[in-house]
């Protein structure tokens, strides 16, 4: 096939700038031909469009030496003019970072965890760096998989929230190196950095509020057993009827799994007691979410008959009917402080394990109410 250029020659006699032009064109046909129809832009060509060499176009994009503000910003305008894109994977190979960092999740429906999600990719992309998002769905071999996965991409650190008692994944994750934060689960012996809320006081200002309410029959749907955050929220909740002189009552005590259909099935069995609460206790608003659905369905009225507090503050609890009572956790803050301590512990591997631990506070709606006479 021959390239015509539709250009006529030149009557002026400048005949080497009219060659180059007809050359660079032919180049930029006979690249594209070898290259299936897409043009792939080398480092020489930058070098040659900026009239620099090519080891200062790869000082420049790897940013491995110093190049004068004048030399940088020639470089940078022949590689946008040309559309020069970096070779990510062999600059990562080089500076043995890869700009990306790996989060995985139990359940990424939940909204609790698509809010840190969130306030994590923000921080996240301002440092310059992507994300690779795993959901696990609550399945320990789901989350061993992933975690493979995440270190194979070679991910720069990985933000986990644990599924249930993942020591060994977390473990292993420690024994190769990789930078590791956990969010709001805590894994006794393992040293590695963490953000906790304060679960055991949140347990204890939920039941406190139901029990200044006048309630005495207050049930707890709690979490996951292997999670320790859900067992402190049951001890705070236990020292609070001790603390209130309200007789415990295991038939009130309700194992969930932190999902919407835990929390409406769990409500619909508390409701068939003969003793039925007059306050249900959620460990976590979306199985409150599923208990207040649960009593409107049985013809109840919420707050008038059954009250129903939840925990973490999640997006949708003020839009709830009624919205909802909730123990609130910081829950952007999780995202925020773990991807800064994940980034210090990227520059530092050396850097003693960190633990912080974020304040939570109640916020009162119209999803509770004083005890019904």
């Amino acid at each position: 096939m021959a390239l015509t250029t539709h250009l006529d020659k030149p009557r002026t006699g400048c005949y080497s700038a009219y060659n180059r032009l007809r050359n660079r064109l032919y180049c930029v046909w006979d690249h594209t031909q070898r290259t299936g129809g897409v043009l792939i832009v080398t480092i020489r060509e930058v070098a040659e469009r900026a009239g620099v060499s090519t080891s200062t176009v790869s000082h420049v994009v790897n940013e491995t030496r110093y190049v004068s503000p004048a030399i940088h910003v020639r470089v940078r305008q022949a590689m946008a003019e040309l559309g020069y894109q970096p070779n990510a994977l062999a600059r990562s190979l080089r500076v043995k970072r890869s700009q990306t960092l790996g989060m995985l999740v139990p359940d990424i429906a939940n909204p609790f965890f698509a809010e840190i999600v969130r306030a994590i990719e923000e921080v996240a992309f301002q440092a310059g760096y992507s994300l690779f998002l795993c959901s696990s769905e609550g399945d320990l071999a789901k989350e061993r998989l992933f975690a493979n996965v995440l270190v194979e991409k070679q991910v720069d650190g990985i933000v986990f929230v644990a599924a249930g008692a993942s020591v060994d994944v977390v473990e292993r994750l420690v024994a190769r190196a990789v930078p590791m934060v956990l969010i709001d689960r805590e894994l006794p012996g393992v040293q590695v950095d963490v953000v906790l809320a304060d679960n055991l006081a949140g347990g204890k200002n939920a039941t406190a509020h139901l029990a200044e309410l006048g309630h005495r029959r207050i049930a707890c749907i709690t979490g996951p057993s292997e999670l320790t955050l859900s067992a402190q929220r049951v001890i705070g909740y236990r020292a609070t009827l001790q603390e209130y002189a309200i007789a415990p009552d295991e038939t009130l005590v309700r194992r969930g799994s932190f999902d919407f259909a835990s929390g409406l099935c769990l409500t619909q069995t508390l409701l068939d007691l003969p003793n039925r609460p007059t306050a249900i206790f959620a460990c976590n608003d979306v199985m409150a979410i599923g208990a207040m659905h649960a009593v409107l369905t049985a013809g109840l009225r919420v707050p008038e008959e059954i009250s129903v507090i939840g925990f973490d503050d999640v997006p949708v609890a003020p839009y709830t009917n009624p919205p909802l009572t909730t123990i609130a956790q910081p829950i952007a803050g999780f995202g925020q402080t773990a991807i800064q301590m994940l980034l210090a512990r990227i520059a530092d591997k050396d850097l003693p394990a960190q633990r912080q631990t974020l304040p939570m506070h109640l916020i009162i709606r119209a999803s509770t109410a004083r005890v019904p006479a």
